[in-house]
């Protein structure tokens, strides 16, 4: 997750007293393979087999993930686990939630690709698509994609962002190729109703 510069003196105050007031986010749940967060209102597809980190990663994240009210890592899947290496880029689906307040002057989602991209470029990464607007099924969302050559492989990157609550959620799929992200990005949804998408 990203983390913000501290806000200035002058602004502390404010920024506390405008996170007291702001309730700590569900960190969700899986169930019959599909993660569910009904604090954001967000539902994610995973496909068969995948390992889920999300718990071990929650607990290794830094000193500001410990205050819900700031942070949260709330989803945390890999197509094979972490520490195994492969052949191939080893998919993935990182969902996070940060507090607006930790990131002074922030208004909307494009915004918040000032730091993504900055912390993405420092990882090797480069832009293939500035911000642009997307919509995942119900939910306008703002889009970022990047990539990274690993070899003879390139590691596809693309990171949607939405404002929801008084935190910045941010959904993070990384694949072997754009196709792969858009089918893993396919597995998202947006509201009580509607259901993600199967994956096959």
């Amino acid at each position: 997750m990203l983390h913000a510069q501290s806000p200035t003196s002058s602004s502390s105050s404010k920024t506390r007293s405008e996170q007291s007031q702001i309730s700590a986010p569900d960190p969700g749940s899986i169930a019959n393979g599909i993660y569910h967060n009904s604090f954001f209102g967000f539902g994610y597809k995973l496909y068969f087999g995948w390992v889920d980190r999300t718990t071990g990663m929650r607990e290794d994240s830094s000193e500001d993930s410990n205050d819900p009210k700031k942070s949260m890592l709330l989803l945390a899947a890999f197509e094979h686990p972490p520490e195994v290496a492969g052949d191939s880029v080893n998919s993935a689906v990182v969902v996070a939630a940060e507090a607006v307040s930790s990131y002074a002057g922030l208004q909307n989602a494009e915004q918040y690709f000032g730091p993504v991209t900055e912390l993405t470029k420092s990882k090797g990464f480069t832009v293939v698509n500035e911000p642009y607007e997307f919509r995942a099924g119900t939910a306008q969302l703002v889009r970022g994609d990047f990539s990274k050559p690993l070899g003879s492989l390139t590691m596809h990157q693309s990171t949607l962002v939405m404002i929801e609550k008084g935190f910045v959620v941010s959904f993070t799929f990384i694949a072997g190729s754009e196709d792969e992200v858009d089918q893993l990005i396919e597995g998202l949804s947006f509201g009580r109703k509607e259901t993600p998408a199967a994956h096959k």
